[in-house]
Order: structure tokens, then C-alpha cells, then sequence
């Protein structure tokens, strides 16, 4: 094990993260019987069909902790600790809410008590915050990922859709254990804002985006963009296929918020230039 790739900036944003999905979770889900997704949403539904000594806690370490050690070839030591570390922390702060500290969190939210709507809403924004921060600094706080990522090549799926019907499964036997469907129907309402939550926090506010500027002016358009952006800007050659005719492809890495200056300069350039602009999920280095 390299000590090199462990930071301890990454130990404490992973035990905030931890402690924040712990503290939606409690705080907000699991007194009014609704269910976070994946793993987490298991051991919720676990705990309360199961005797008392089973907890909430016990059961996020039970089944995550052999989800992420049996994805360790395929993921690396240092995700694996990470996220190992991570669901030890959202189960100690589980078991602290829950057992230790003076909060009631039996029959209602401390804070939204049994109003559905917003315990699905905070719950699932909260839980997503600490999610998100989780794999910001390299780790996942819930083993279904783990699972997607194993498996869901073999079964012809994207980790997308994966984890997205393991969820619908959860709810939908949540629903027959519990011989109630509101829950699990509030919980799809905590499922989609977790979701938003987390590519906010993994992705900021601020996510790149890619343009891909085809065109036959790229001296003009470049110097012009170079001037409003001091971005690098990479040239590369290409050929129309119709035409038979030598073009050049410009790729230009920008912010959402320049897009359609981006957009207004290459109009007023080259109006016959051909733009696709398109999602990046990093920007690594400072090409120039």
C-alpha cells in the first residue's frame, strides 16, 4: 500500500460526507419509514423488519463492507479504503443519532416531523450532499455501485439503469412488506433529488463543456476566442466527406456559463461552421 495515494484532506471531507448522509438519513428518512436507494435503502427496510439488535448501522456495515473488499481488484486499494471509511462513518453517525445523542428520531423527523414531502425532499438532498462529497474525494458511501459496476456489462445494462432497477426493486418490496405504497412512492421523490444532489456536488456548479468547432475561417474564430477566453485551444485536421474538402476541427474547453458567448463569436465568424457541444466530466492539465 502506497502511502502516496492516500491524502488526509480526503479522510476529513469523506467523515463530513459520512456524517451528513448520516444525519438525512436519521433526521429525516428513516423515522418516517421512507427508504434511501441502493444499499442504504436495504438496510433501512432490514432494520425495520428485523429484531431491535439489528440495527440501522450494523446492517450499512454488514453489506457494504464485503460489496467494496470484493470490488477490490477491479476498483483499486485506494477507492477501496476510501469508501470503506466512509460507510464506517455513516454508520457511527447513524448509531450516534439514533443510540447516543439526545434526539428522538423514533416516530418523527426532529425537524420536518411526519410530513412526508419534506422529509422525502431534505432527506434525499442532504443524504445525495454527502453521497456527492463522497465520490468527490474518491470513494462511494453505498455498495450498489460496486454492484452496477460488476455486473452490469454482463447483463447488457449501463451502471445507470443498473442501479436504477435495483432501486425499483427495493421500493416495489418495500411496498409489499409494508402493504403500503405511499412510502415507496415518497422514496422515488427522495431517489430523484439524492440523484441531483449528486452530480451537483461530484460536478459543481461550474462543469465543463466541450466544443467541437469544424470550420474553414479557424484563424478568426481562434484569435477571437483566444482574446474573450485565454483558453487553450487545440487545432486539428479534418476532411469533409461530401465535399472532399480540407477543414479544421477547433476543440475548446469552456464553463456552461460561456457557452453562448462561445456560440455568438462563431456565428459571427464562420456562419457556416459546424458546433457540437457536448457534457465533460474533468478537465485535467493546461494545454495552451
Amino acid at each position: 500500500m502506497k502511502k502516496e495515494n492516500f491524502h488526509i484532506k480526503n479522510f476529513v471531507m469523506l467523515t463530513i460526507a459520512g456524517l451528513i448522509n448520516a444525519f438525512g438519513v436519521t433526521c429525516f428518512l428513516y423515522p418516517v419509514n421512507l427508504y434511501d436507494s441502493g444499499i442504504s435503502g436495504t438496510s433501512m427496510l432490514l432494520a425495520q423488519i428485523t429484531p431491535p439488535y439489528l440495527s440501522l448501522s450494523l446492517f450499512l456495515v454488514l453489506i457494504n463492507f464485503p460489496l467494496f473488499l470484493y470490488g477490490y481488484k477491479k476498483m483499486g486499494i485506494s477507492f477501496t479504503v476510501y469508501s470503506v471509511y466512509a460507510v464506517f462513518i455513516y454508520s457511527m453517525g447513524t448509531w450516534l443519532i439514533t443510540d447516543i445523542l439526545p434526539i428522538d428520531v423514533s416516530i418523527a423527523s426532529p425537524l420536518a416531523e411526519q410530513d412526508l414531502l419534506l422529509c422525502a425532499i431534505f432527506g434525499g438532498l442532504i443524504s445525495g450532499i454527502g453521497s456527492g462529497l463522497t465520490i468527490r474525494y474518491g470513494g462511494a458511501i453505498d455498495g450498489v455501485e460496486i454492484l452496477a459496476i460488476l455486473f452490469s456489462k454482463k447483463l447488457g445494462l449501463t451502471v445507470g439503469t443498473f442501479v436504477m432497477g435495483y432501486n425499483v426493486i427495493l421500493y416495489f418490496f418495500a411496498g409489499m412488506v409494508m402493504s403500503s405504497w405511499i412510502l415507496p412512492l415518497y422514496s422515488v421523490i427522495t431517489y430523484a433529488v439524492a440523484l441531483k444532489a449528486v452530480d451537483f456536488i461530484a460536478e459543481g456548479l461550474d462543469k465543463a463543456k466541450s466544443a467541437m468547432i469544424i470550420t474553414n475561417h479557424p484563424d478568426n474564430i481562434c484569435k477571437a476566442l483566444s482574446n474573450e477566453f485565454g483558453n487553450g485551444i487545440t487545432l486539428l485536421g479534418a476532411k469533409g466527406y461530401y465535399s472532399d474538402k480540407d477543414k479544421t476541427m477547433i476543440y475548446f474547453v469552456v464553463n456552461r456559463f460561456q457557452i453562448n458567448k462561445v456560440r455568438e463569436i462563431v456565428a459571427r465568424e464562420d456562419r457556416h461552421a459546424y458546433v457540437t457541444i457536448t457534457d465533460v466530466s474533468d478537465v485535467l492539465g493546461n494545454e495552451k
